[in-house]
C-alpha cells in the first residue's frame, strides 16, 4: 500500500512540475505595463522581458530612471513617467498605454510601485504619515489596475500584484504593514471577479531583498527625522538613546537577512506572465517560505513572542 501512495505522490509532483513549465507563445505581440521601474524588481523585470521579445511599458518614477532604462534595452521597451499617487499622472500614462497596445488589448500589467517610509512606531507617526505610504502602495495600485482594466479583458491577460510576507504579518509600524494587508484582499477580490472573463490575478509575496525598500540609509533617515519632530512626552517614553540602541540591530538583520539576488522575484514575475497555468501566490526568497509565512500560521502569542524575542523596549516600559 505504501508503495502505491509513494507511486502516486511522485506521478503528481511530475505532473505538476511538467504542467506548471508550459509555457504561452507569440510574446513578441503581448504588451506588459511595469510600475516602478526606476529600480529593484520592476527595473529587473522589464529588462528581462525586454531580452525575452515583449514589448514592455516600463513606468518610471523620475525622468532619470526612464532615461537609465531606455538607455541599455531595445526599441521595443517604451518608458513613460508615472507618480502612482497622482491621480492626472495615472490617467495619462492609461492613455500612453492605450495608444501603444491598440486593438491587442494589455497582456500583463505589473503592479511593482512601492515605498516603506515613513513608517515607525505607531505613536511616532501622524495621519499624513499613513496617507503616504497608503496612497502609493494600496490606492494607487488599485486606480492603477482600474486605469488598464478594459485592456486587460480584451486581452484575457493578467494582474501581477506585488504585495509582500508583510501582507500576511505586521511586524513594524506604520502603514506598510497595512498596505500590503489590502493588496492581498484587494487581489483576493479581483482575481474572483475577473476570473469569468478569463483574467488571471497573480501575486508575490517577496520576503526581504535588497531595494530601496529595505535601504538601511532610506530607512535611517526617515528614522531620524521623525524622532526630531516628536513631542518631548515621546522621546522621555522611548528614552534619548532609543534609536542608538534600535538602529544598529536593524542593520545588523538587514545585512543577514536581505537577499541581494531580486532575480528570484522577478523569475516568480516572469512566470506568472508566461507560464500557461500560473500559481496563484509566488513566495520569494527562503525567509518568505521558511519562516515569515509560517510564522503567520502561528498562534498570536507564539508570533507576539518570536517578533518582541528581541526587540529594543522604550525606556518606560511596563514589565
Amino acid at each position: 500500500m505504501f508503495q502505491y501512495l509513494l507511486i502516486g505522490m511522485l506521478l503528481y509532483v511530475l505532473y505538476y512540475r511538467y504542467r506548471d513549465s508550459k509555457c504561452i507563445k507569440n510574446v513578441s505581440d503581448k504588451y506588459v505595463y511595469i510600475t516602478g521601474c526606476d529600480s529593484g524588481f520592476g527595473n529587473r523585470l522589464a529588462k528581462h522581458l525586454d531580452q525575452q521579445g515583449f514589448n514592455v511599458l516600463a513606468a518610471c518614477f523620475t525622468e532619470k530612471g526612464a532615461e537609465e532604462l531606455k538607455n541599455c534595452t531595445s526599441s521595443r521597451l517604451r518608458t513613460l513617467q508615472l507618480d502612482v499617487a497622482n491621480s492626472e499622472s495615472i490617467k495619462k500614462a492609461a492613455e500612453f498605454v492605450k495608444s501603444e497596445v491598440k486593438g491587442k488589448g494589455l497582456w500583463g500589467l505589473v503592479n511593482n510601485a512601492g515605498i516603506s517610509v515613513p513608517s515607525g512606531p505607531s505613536d511616532w507617526l501622524t495621519i499624513d504619515n499613513y496617507k503616504a505610504v497608503l496612497n502609493v502602495n494600496l490606492i494607487g495600485l488599485i486606480e492603477v489596475t482600474l486605469s488598464v482594466l478594459p485592456l486587460i479583458k480584451r486581452a484575457r491577460g493578467r494582474i501581477v500584484n506585488v504585495a509582500s510576507v508583510f501582507g500576511k504579518i505586521s511586524s513594524v509600524g506604520g502603514s506598510y504593514c497595512i498596505s500590503k494587508f489590502g493588496v492581498e484582499a484587494f487581489n483576493d477580490s479581483l482575481r474572483r471577479d475577473l476570473s469569468a472573463f478569463g483574467v488571471k490575478v497573480l501575486c508575490i509575496e517577496p520576503g526581504l531583498f535588497k531595494t530601496d525598500v529595505t535601504n538601511f540609509d532610506i530607512i535611517t533617515e526617515d528614522l531620524k527625522r521623525q524622532w526630531l519632530k516628536l513631542p518631548q512626552d515621546v522621546k522621555d517614553d522611548y528614552g534619548a538613546d532609543f534609536l542608538d540602541k534600535v538602529l544598529p540591530k536593524f542593520r545588523k538583520r538587514v545585512q543577514q537577512f536581505a537577499d541581494p539576488d531580486l532575480m528570484k522575484v522577478v523569475w516568480c514575475m516572469n512566470h506568472a506572465l508566461t507560464a500557461v497555468h500560473p500559481r496563484t501566490r509566488y513566495s520569494a526568497g527562503l525567509d518568505s517560505k521558511l519562516f515569515w509565512i509560517p510564522l503567520s500560521y502561528m498562534p498570536t502569542v507564539i508570533s507576539d513572542f518570536v517578533l518582541n524575542c528581541d526587540k529594543i523596549m522604550p525606556a518606560k516600559c511596563v514589565s
